[in-house]
């Protein structure tokens, strides 16, 4: 074969393969714009240690809101419009949506995160980004509760700071069962260990506050037993108040020498 038409041989074939390509690549997109979608997939990822919204939830959405994908066209599916409609639902952090060459529309749902309850005046949780959301309908979550007259700043600012404390403190996290804010938003705590209510006040100085009450639990209370008061309180700057159960008599633990952590219990 002479060498001219050995070359123009390579290139007819070289533009005919070029030519294909590009006309499959004109086709195909236009042919999976009218692929029917059949199916339906949706996955709640976190669901194992968080349910607020099931799948079903997610699919009763679509549908009341007309965007039911099933029986529509690729080209007809709107994935914006689908993720802006679930991002309305507030137990949703993230939606994303994705459709697949053979027809499936895929859809994955990141859900808001509580991190504790305010019951109460007004029922909600607050969540770990600090925001305030609804109650769910449906389902329920466990997390720390916070009873009593709490207001939505103090339930995002310092309520949110106390039980992160808590959280990250294996003992305290174990030991406060329930959280209480008083009508002059003092706060309350129960204990899982005795029958004192403890009083923190303000929430100022948690931190300090409490680490007065372990030393009274570890040097005291192991000594001279754990439920002989009906509250012990920590307001005061270098002590701990305690009020003895069937007698109006108080108690108060104080640092015997101010550089050491050994503490005494007198009369007042």
């Amino acid at each position: 074969m002479k060498p001219t038409l050995k070359y123009i041989l390579i290139s007819f074939f070289t533009a005919l393969v070029l030519g294909y390509f590009v006309f499959m690549l004109g086709y195909f997109p236009h042919q999976n714009k009218e692929i029917v979608c059949k199916s339906l997939e949706i996955e709640i990822i976190d669901k194992a240690t968080n349910l607020l919204i099931s799948e079903k939830d997610v699919a009763q959405i679509l549908e009341q809101s007309d965007l039911n994908p099933i029986g529509k066209t690729i080209k007809q599916i709107s994935t914006e419009e689908i993720e802006n409609e679930l991002h309305r639902n507030p137990m949703i952090k993230v939606a994303e949506c994705f459709k697949s060459p053979t027809g499936t529309l895929k859809i994955k749902i990141q859900q808001r995160r509580p991190k504790f309850r305010v019951v109460g005046f007004g029922s909600y949780y607050v969540d770990v980004d600090r925001k305030t959301m609804p109650i769910s309908p449906n389902y329920a979550t466990y997390v720390p509760v916070v009873s009593g007259r709490i207001t939505v700043s103090m339930a995002t600012g310092k309520m949110f700071d106390f039980i992160t404390f808590l959280e990250e403190n294996p003992f305290w996290n174990a030991q406060i069962v329930q959280i209480h804010v008083r009508d002059d938003l003092k706060v309350e705590l129960v204990t899982r260990v005795g029958e004192a209510i403890i009083v923190l006040g303000k929430l100022d100085n948690f931190e300090s506050k409490l680490s007065k009450l372990s030393k009274l639990y570890t040097q005291g209370f192991s000594v001279i037993g754990w439920n002989k008061y009906k509250t012990i309180d920590l307001q005061y700057k270098n002590q701990v108040v305690c009020t003895k159960i069937g007698a109006p008599t108080l108690f108060k633990v104080t640092p015997e020498v101010e550089k050491k952590d050994s503490l005494i219990t007198h009369k007042l």
